[in-house]
Parts: C-alpha cells; sequence; structure tokens
C-alpha cells in the first residue's frame, strides 16, 4: 500500500466540516500520529475516525510546529518515547478534538518514504523524520 489520503477527510475538507482543517492549534486538539502495525490494521478507504483504527504501538504524539504553505503540510520530526510492541511499519495522522476519538478524523495513512519506517521497537526512543518536501501534500 503506497501512501493515501482517507477520503472521507477529503470530503469532510470540500465541504467546510469543522475539525477537517490541519491548522488548529497546538495542544488537545492538534494534529496527531499514530504508529501502527500493518499486521493488525490494513489501509481501509471506508475509514474514517481514530476509533477505525487497530494496532497502534506506542503512545500517539502530535506534530508541532505545522504549516500547511503551497498545498502541503508539514510540521517538526516526532519522537515516540520508550517505545514497545509490534513492528511498526505506518503512520497514520488524524486530527484531534474535544469530542470523543469517535469523532477524530483520519487525515492520512503513511508507510512509504518516511525516514525510520519500518522499524521493531526495542524499548528506546524512536525519531520519525518527515521528507524533506513536507509531510503530504
Amino acid at each position: 500500500m503506497a501512501n493515501k489520503k482517507y477520503p472521507l477527510w477529503k470530503k469532510a475538507q470540500m465541504d467546510g466540516v469543522a475539525n477537517a482543517a490541519l491548522n488548529s492549534a497546538e495542544g488537545a486538539t492538534g494534529v496527531f500520529v499514530a504508529m501502527v502495525d500493518t499486521g493488525t490494521y490494513t489501509y481501509n478507504a471506508a475509514h474514517q475516525y481514530y476509533s477505525d483504527l487497530s494496532g497502534i504501538v506506542g503512545t500517539d504524539q502530535e506534530i508541532l510546529s505545522k504549516t500547511t504553505t503551497g498545498g502541503v503540510f508539514d510540521g517538526a520530526d516526532v519522537t515516540f518515547t520508550s517505545v514497545t510492541g509490534a513492528t511498526v511499519e505506518a503512520l497514520v495522522l488524524y486530527r484531534k478534538n474535544a469530542g470523543a476519538n469517535t469523532t477524530w478524523p483520519l487525515v492520512v495513512y503513511l508507510d512509504t518514504g518516511v525516514g525510520g519506517l519500518p522499524f521493531t521497537p526495542n524499548g528506546g526512543n524512536e525519531t520519525i523524520t518527515w521528507h524533506a518536501s513536507g509531510i503530504f501534500e
């Protein structure tokens, strides 16, 4: 599977739905990234919310210093601390909001072009290095 935007997030953006924007304030309602074991989770175009995910490894991290310049979403590299669990082959970006995880829209599934993937956690820190030209466009 190559990198893929979730179609229902794209539709939400086109429809101007709240919580679809990626330029939200940093903090509890920002853009986050989850590490995923593809032995447990398979991308599905019908998936819409965080609650649709399975196989999450470690603790999700917020993407800080976000930019949306020229149609490209970018942000600071992220470090996951003390990671244990299954092999991580993919990342899923989602937009967190103040509601339950059944309302956090999935944005993009990434399994190629991301520095550090795949890896098998060994209890140490794992840094995800985004591509120099941005996370996705």
